[in-house]
């Protein structure tokens, strides 16, 4: 497998990321929301060097199905989401594809009373994305192939490497 974003590279922007972000919210409480489950490697490295009050909360936010490489319909589940109503959100994924599933989320998280929403991601992709959208904080930007590792996934598959490679023809 090629690799893309080794662990270190990978260690040191999350690094930057966290400071980004405690300056951005400057000192404010803010609610971590991760869209499950690509999120889980990169939100738990990531959340744990923000020096900011945090809450964490999750939701399931899915267009991909098993072996697909094309999304399908977006399905968002928030059942475990606290009240967030007046609260400053951060929602945490792991890639920037077309931008129709951040768009969703954000939207989403608006319509449950959250005062501000902010969108950090691990990778943006370019050339994929299919509606205007800008997150507030990117780790990396990649090139259109197919990646794995740091909690991305192909069929269930490859999130446990510590690193981002690009998936060989054929998984």
């Amino acid at each position: 497998m090629e690799m893309l974003i080794t662990a270190d590279d990978l260690r040191t922007r999350i690094d930057r990321m966290a400071g980004e972000i405690a300056r951005a919210y400057a000192g404010r409480p803010v609610t971590a929301v991760g869209i499950l489950t690509g999120c889980v490697v990169f939100m738990a490295d990531l959340i744990r060097r923000i020096d900011l009050p945090l809450r964490v909360a999750f939701l399931t936010a899915s267009s991909y199905r098993g072996t697909a490489t094309a999304p399908g319909q977006l399905v968002i589940r928030d059942d475990f989401l606290p009240d967030l109503t007046g609260r400053h959100v951060l929602v945490l994924d792991d890639i920037l594809d077309t931008g129709k599933t951040l768009t969703r989320v954000v939207a989403h998280l608006v319509d449950r009373g959250a005062e501000s929403v902010k969108v950090g991601v691990l990778l943006r992709k370019i050339g994929r994305q299919e509606v205007p959208f800008e997150p507030d904080f990117v780790g990396f930007t990649i090139p259109d192939k197919f990646v794995v590792g740091y909690g991305l996934d192909y069929n269930d598959e490859y999130r446990h490497l510590p690193y981002v490679g690009v998936l060989p023809a054929g998984g």
